[in-house]
C-alpha cells in the first residue's frame, strides 16, 4: 500500500504518520525530517534547504525530488507513506511517473488552530522529541533526555503565517488533483490524535 499524506503545517501529519507506519507496516518517508537531518549537520543540501525554510518558502522541486527518489528506491517503491511530498501538482505528476499511489489522505484543520499548534511547538536539540508548551512542565528542558528544548525557525509566528500562505497557494491544488483521480479522502483533523487515527483506519481498513 503506497500512501500520500496531505495537510497544512501543524495538521498532525507527523503524529498520524508514526501511527500508520506501525499499524500498517509502512516505511515513513518525511522530507521535513530528511532536510532537518541535513541542516543539523550543515551539509550542502541542508544549508540550501535552510535558506528557503528561513524565508517561509518551499524547498525547490529539483532539490526535494532528488532526496525523495533515493528514499523511494530504498523501499523498492512499495509499502511507503509519503509525508511532505508532493507539495504541488508538478511534483505529483513527476511522482506519478515514478510509482503508483493507492490512496491520498488529507488531514483538514482550521488555520487558526494550526497557528496555535505550530507556534507553541518546542523540539529537543539532541533527541528530536517534540511537544506543545501546554504539555510541558518546563518548556526549556526535554522531558525525555534533559537537553535543551527550542523553537525551530519555521515554527516562529511570522514564518508560520508565510508557510500557511504558501501552502494555500501552492499545495492546496493537490487536493483537486488527487480528487480528480479518485484517490483523495479528507479526514477531520480537529479531534484528538486517537480520533483522527480512528478515521484514517476507517478509510484504509
Amino acid at each position: 500500500m503506497n500512501i500520500v499524506l496531505l495537510g497544512a503545517p501543524g495538521a498532525g501529519k507527523g503524529t498520524q504518520a508514526l501511527r500508520m507506519e506501525e499499524h500498517y507496516k509502512l516505511t515513513h518517508i518525511s522530507t521535513g525530517d530528511i532536510f532537518r537531518h541535513h541542516m543539523r549537520r550543515q551539509t550542502d543540501i541542508g544549508n540550501l534547504a535552510r535558506s528557503y525554510i528561513k524565508k517561509g518558502q518551499l524547498v525547490p522541486d529539483e532539490v526535494t525530488l532528488k532526496i525523495v527518489s533515493l528514499a523511494l528506491e530504498e523501499t523498492k517503491f512499495k509499502d511507503f507513506l509519503l509525508d511532505g511530498f508532493p507539495r504541488n501538482t508538478h511534483q505529483a505528476e513527476l511522482l506519478d511517473g515514478l510509482v503508483k499511489i493507492d490512496k491520498v489522505i488529507d488531514i483538514d484543520v482550521d488555520h487558526a488552530v494550526l497557528t496555535d499548534r505550530i507556534c507553541g511547538r518546542r523540539s529537543c536539540v539532541e533527541c528530536g522529541y517534540t511537544a506543545h508548551v501546554s504539555t510541558l512542565e518546563d518548556s526549556s528542558v526535554c522531558p525525555k533526555c534533559g537537553c535543551e528544548m527550542h523553537q525551530r525557525m519555521d515554527d516562529m509566528e511570522e514564518t508560520v503565517k508565510s508557510r500557511l500562505s504558501v501552502y494555500a497557494e501552492q499545495t492546496a491544488p493537490l487536493i483537486d488533483y488527487y480528487k480528480s483521480k479518485g484517490l483523495l479522502v479528507t479526514v477531520d483533523g480537529m479531534g484528538t490524535p486517537d480520533e483522527v487515527f480512528a478515521e484514517i483506519r476507517k478509510v484504509l481498513g
